[in-house]
């Protein structure tokens, strides 16, 4: 019974109820090439949608964090009760000095609980890096900080040594031998619907509208294989006419990241979805 273990700017929970309605009941491999926080990988796994996943994010330190609990749970939370216990003798400056440190630098459990402590002490659990691929997200202003719960990381190590294989890498190669009877849902960088959007930068390269464009071709090639599979994005029309002979719902959400207050708050974003195709006698 595995929960999200970080925030994730895009999160899926809000839009679950949604989505699950168009998710498969019975799924022999689970495919999210944009794991993120997993909101959805770990719901399914706890009502036992499907037999295997495979869990994929181009940034590496994001998925070198699944792979540190599922390694190494205990060895984690000794770290992250370590990093607790020196944020609360000075929040700001220990937030800005790990945050200025070159995460590849650490051994890789230094570098998991690195990440799952600015991850929660910074800014609305925002993780955005600039061209150079450097984390630079503000400090949240949080006096003391919560960085795990130990029964949560002990059940997420347990699903992810159990039936879960973890990938880095991009999203095309994640899904290339995904075939008809597993499911995919891809979840990617939204496309920004307003000039005050804040579009946040998951890796240095940034997801632009070319990456968009490769997603809709891979979209149609795992349809062409008879796989299920479902995007979430943002109501843009140039996704609209992208996926036009696509099944497309349209679903409410509410986005608090924006650079103006007015601009936060209930939007439009779409789920496009790809069937598998019927069986005729």
């Amino acid at each position: 019974m595995a929960r999200p273990f970080i925030k994730w700017v895009g999160g899926k929970a809000q839009l679950l109820d949604d989505l699950l309605r168009l998710f498969p009941r019975k799924i022999r491999t689970y495919y999210e090439p944009f794991i993120g926080g997993g909101a959805c990988f770990f719901t399914l796994a706890a009502e036992g949608r499907f037999e295997h996943a495979v869990i994929n994010d181009w940034n590496r330190e994001l998925t070198d964090v699944y792979r540190v609990i599922r390694d190494f749970p205990d060895e984690l939370m000794k770290m992250l009760r370590w990093f607790e216990g020196a944020y609360a003798a000075g929040p700001k400056e220990m937030f800005e000095a790990w945050r200025e440190k070159d995460p590849f630098d650490l051994d890789p459990i230094s570098r998991a609980g690195r990440m799952i402590v600015l991850n929660k002490a910074g800014f609305n659990g925002l993780y955005r890096v600039n061209k150079a691929g450097k984390f630079n997200a503000p400090w949240g202003h949080e006096p003391t900080v919560t960085t795990f719960e130990e029964d949560n990381i002990r059940d997420a190590a347990h699903l992810l040594n159990w039936r879960t294989t973890i990938l880095t890498g991009d999203f095309e190669d994640a899904v290339t031998v995904a075939r008809e009877g597993d499911f995919v849902y891809l979840d990617p960088p939204y496309v920004p619907v307003s000039e005050t959007a804040d579009f946040a930068s998951y890796t240095e390269k940034g997801f632009g509208m070319d990456d968009q464009r490769r997603l809709r071709d891979v979209f149609v090639r795992l349809h062409q294989r008879g796989v299920y599979a479902i995007i979430s994005n943002s109501d843009a029309p140039e996704l609209r006419d992208l996926f036009k002979d696509f099944e497309i719902h349209e679903v409410d959400a509410r986005r608090s990241i924006n650079s103006k207050a007015d601009g936060r708050g209930p939007v439009k974003e779409l789920l496009i979805v790809a069937r598998q195709p019927e069986v005729t006698t």
